[in-house]
């Protein structure tokens, strides 16, 4: 459904325009003067503009002005009983998206209004992408298949298709925003814009100015009209990450959104409906900021219509081995490379890490370790420390994270013993064969030949 604005002063011209562009389930706001359709604009945005050229106080090119200095993106039609080629090229000079000549067929008026909406749909969204493209994380769906992630992606199914606002919450890096593109995919509003920002990365002010807009001239360096994301996410859905770092001014705002369904820019007084589906997640525990002041109570409840918990990777392990196969397709892809494989070892020690850092620090460790493996098969020594200790308890391979050290500590002595022991291992694996060894281990052979005379470690017997 689309919102258009029709000015037009002859009575009945603008009861037949109304009575063609109804029908198609549109919704029709109607003016007979430049200055009433001026004053329309104030209030709403529309998604196309059908104006007559010649009205009583003045000229539908005012309107078509005025909207072009706002910065705005709706396509305007003019309309006009004195058509003429001089006409037409300064209409459309001016940055009229069409024009039609009275008398006009219907079907030639509903395809003109048609296009006109279109083209005012796809630049909204091309202002979308400018503004949010540094705000949108990653496009894959929700991997994994235990227990837990059955149960998330039973309540996505639920809420996806509902109008309720969502609340999100999770530690850093568990797929808040995955969660929420999930729920979008599975809402009426699938077709539209799904708005992601960060609330986190702004200041105050500059919040408020991006998800509200201000007016030219609101504050220093507000040079032109600027349409926050509330508006550009109209239809569509608007995900407010770390919604919790909100200001109490921005949360205020924030609460009239939702109660009222209208935005007010910064520096402006008129109030602009939205028709906005709205979806915040945070790592914080809101209500306890409720309890400690630092959130308002009546937008928790506002928000957490139906509250969302994403487990954290440390409680989901069984996922890792098909996140992993995932992870590392998509990083062979993006960095151009042969795809690495997983030793078993190392899934091993993966399923045994708790992850701090969850998805993304599993993601960040594989991107690391496809870069620095020498070998199509990515090995416990290509992981990072923290990693590489960790394991199921049948490696012979200290933790040096773990270490309790006595008064005296011989570090020489214990880097050998290390060392040995990694040598020993690394023989094992490659079952006696040298050569194989020190590539994985980062030596030359001659290295390798040197350190097993000064160890004394007996090589096993290659493998036939």
């Amino acid at each position: 459904m689309a919102r258009i604005l029709v000015v037009e002063d002859e009575p009945n011209m603008r009861k037949l325009l109304l009575m063609h562009l109804r029908g198609e389930g549109n919704s029709l706001v109607e003016t007979a003067s430049v200055r009433e359709g001026l004053k329309a604009l104030q209030s709403n945005d529309f998604d196309a503009i059908l104006t007559d050229q010649r009205l009583p106080d003045g000229e539908g090119l005012e309107i078509l002005t005025a909207l072009s200095a706002s910065g705005s993106p709706t396509a305007v039609v003019m309309l006009t009983a004195y058509g003429s080629v001089e006409l037409a090229v300064e209409t459309m000079r001016k940055g009229a998206f069409d024009f039609l000549t009275k008398p006009f067929s219907t079907e030639n008026l509903k395809a003109v209004v048609q296009r006109a909406v279109r083209h005012t749909f796809l630049r909204r969204e091309n202002e979308l992408l400018r503004n949010a493209v540094g705000n949108l994380e990653g496009h894959a769906e929700i991997r994994g298949s235990g227990a837990k992630v059955a149960r998330l992606k039973e309540l996505i199914a639920r809420v996806g298709p509902t109008e309720a606002t969502v609340l999100i919450s999770g530690e850093t890096g568990t797929g808040k925003e995955l969660v929420a593109r999930a729920i979008h995919k599975a809402s009426a509003r699938a077709t539209k814009p799904l708005i992601s920002v960060n609330c986190a990365a702004f200041s105050e002010t500059l919040l408020e100015s991006e998800l509200f807009g201000h007016e030219k001239g609101s504050f220093t360096g507000a040079d032109r009209v600027r349409f926050g994301l509330f508006e550009t996410a109209h239809q569509g859905t608007l995900f407010l990450d770390e919604a919790g770092e909100m200001s109490a001014a921005a949360q205020a705002k924030l609460l009239r959104v939702l109660a009222e369904g209208k935005i007010t820019r910064v520096g402006s007084t008129n109030a602009r409906d939205v028709n906005v589906r709205v979806l915040v997640a945070t790592h914080r525990n809101l209500l306890k900021e409720v309890e400690e002041g630092r959130f308002r109570q009546d937008l928790y409840y506002r928000l957490a219509i139906v509250p969302i918990q994403v487990p954290p990777l440390r409680e989901r392990a069984e996922d890792i081995p098909e996140l992993a196969d995932y992870l590392l397709r998509r990083i062979a892809s993006e960095l151009k490379i042969s795809r690495r494989s997983l030793h078993p070892d190392v899934l091993r020690r993966l399923m045994s890490y708790a992850f701090p850092g969850n998805i993304r620090e599993l993601r960040n460790l594989l991107e690391r370790a496809c870069i620095l493996a020498n070998d199509s098969e990515i090995d416990w020594i290509d992981l990072p420390e923290p990693v590489a200790g960790s394991s199921s308890g049948n490696s012979s391979v200290p933790n040096i994270t773990t270490l309790s050290l006595p008064e005296e500590f011989h570090l020489r002595s214990a880097l050998a013993t290390w060392e040995r022991t990694a040598i020993e291992q690394m023989l094992l694996k490659t079952k006696g064969a040298k050569a194989e060894a020190a590539r994985r281990l980062g030596l030359s052979k001659s290295d390798l030949t040197y350190k097993l005379i000064k160890y004394g470690i007996a090589t096993p017997a290659p493998a036939e």
